[in-house]
């Protein structure tokens, strides 16, 4: 049976008119949308190439997390081969076996392709086969159908604290179908159009959270439609990662939408959402340095430096700025080029000598990071 001793959202009289005061949150849009355009005209001055690696980097930090958000831990380099190989930059032969990656870069691929057609029906069963890809559901690609309370848990069991429960399955199809509705028409050209796109993402997501229409995957395609909602608002050139900077303060989000979800007064879920906004942002902009400094690097050093050690320089720098956690190591170095410990090193004290790599303890224990 449903709990009906606590009101949620949709259960009240005014659901799904939701209001808000943005009087209190308008330098924060402010400062995102000035950020937002100063990114977006940088890549523009970016070559292709830059470009391509700035939102390969992008897109593989919002599928790593936005499934970690939900406990679910992809290999990034699996995630970087099955984009690359979407995207036409290498050989279909390299398929990534995977089908979790696969189907997280797949997602990520077509929200960015396709974010200025209309939503449907049609478009968010396809992401959910898409996100469901090597999982065990038996409810794929369609809403949810059983009699049992949809209810986010947590504690031991028969001690289990009940945080939202969902509306009934029965009233999926209906909720749905004004769900999409609202998305369309708040949009671009929309009859009831939200002018800023933070807050229109921000709504999206809240107000899809709460119809939870699938049995598992929820948490990925509501950010899904954040992250579409962004795109159309700006047009295409909007570059960050929400999971990112979500997954970082992952108690603070579930809270937010919690207390969200307790009434249709969304003044305090916009702050929150609006904040974490301007925060990916922010880092989208660290990002895009990042790539930078990797392509400078790359120029200065490609021709003087052996293939193992590009190698390895690539395998780590796919890791993030700083490589692989604990630095590279000699032992490291030999399994990742099938090489002699002498050899492996001669490479590591040459990329010392270089400026490329800083050397950290002494012995055994000495290991290495990437001076960018």
């Amino acid at each position: 049976m449903y709990n009906w001793l606590m009101t949620y959202n949709w259960q009240q009289s005014d659901w799904p008119h939701f209001k808000y005061d943005r009087s209190g949150i308008e330098d924060t849009l402010f400062s995102f949308a000035e950020r937002a355009g100063r990114v977006g005209g940088l890549l523009k001055g970016f070559s292709e190439n830059i470009r391509t690696v700035t939102i390969i980097g992008i897109m593989v930090a919002e599928a790593l997390k936005t499934s970690q958000i939900e406990g679910e831990y992809l290999s990034r380099i699996d995630v970087i081969s099955s984009i690359q190989i979407n995207m036409g930059l290498v050989p279909e032969r390299q398929q990534v076996r995977d089908k979790r990656a696969q189907g997280a870069a797949e997602l990520m691929l077509d929200i960015r392709e396709s974010y200025g057609q209309k939503l449907t029906k049609t478009k968010l069963f396809s992401w959910h086969n898409m996100i469901m890809k090597g999982s065990r559901a038996t409810k794929v690609g369609a809403w949810r159908t059983h009699e049992d309370p949809m209810q986010i848990v947590s504690g031991a069991y028969g001690k289990e604290k009940i945080h939202f429960e969902a509306p009934p399955s029965e009233r999926i199809p209906r909720e749905m179908k004004s769900f999409i509705s609202w998305f369309n028409d708040t949009g671009r050209g929309g009859k009831k159009k939200i002018t800023n796109p933070v807050i229109r993402s921000a709504i999206a997501h809240l107000y899809f959270e709460t119809i939870h229409p699938f049995e598992d995957g929820n948490g990925r395609i509501g950010r899904a439609l954040s992250d579409k909602a962004l795109l159309q608002g700006f047009e295409g050139s909007i570059f960050l990662s929400l999971s990112k900077t979500i997954e970082k303060n992952k108690k603070d989000y579930y809270d937010a939408l919690k207390q969200a979800q307790r009434s249709n007064e969304i003044t305090s879920w916009l702050a929150y959402f609006s904040a974490v906004a301007l925060q990916a942002q922010i880092e989208a902009e660290q990002e895009i340095d990042f790539t930078l400094r990797k392509t400078k690097l790359f120029d200065r050093y490609e021709t003087t430096l052996n293939g193992r050690q590009l190698k390895v320089i690539r395998r780590m720098l796919a890791e993030g700025a700083k490589g692989f956690t604990g630095g590279m190591s000699a032992k490291k170095y030999i399994s990742l080029t099938k090489t002699s410990k002498a050899t492996a090193t001669r490479d590591l004290q040459d990329l010392v000598k270089k400026g490329i790599f800083i050397s950290m303890g002494a012995g055994r224990s000495t290991s290495y990071e990437i001076d960018l």
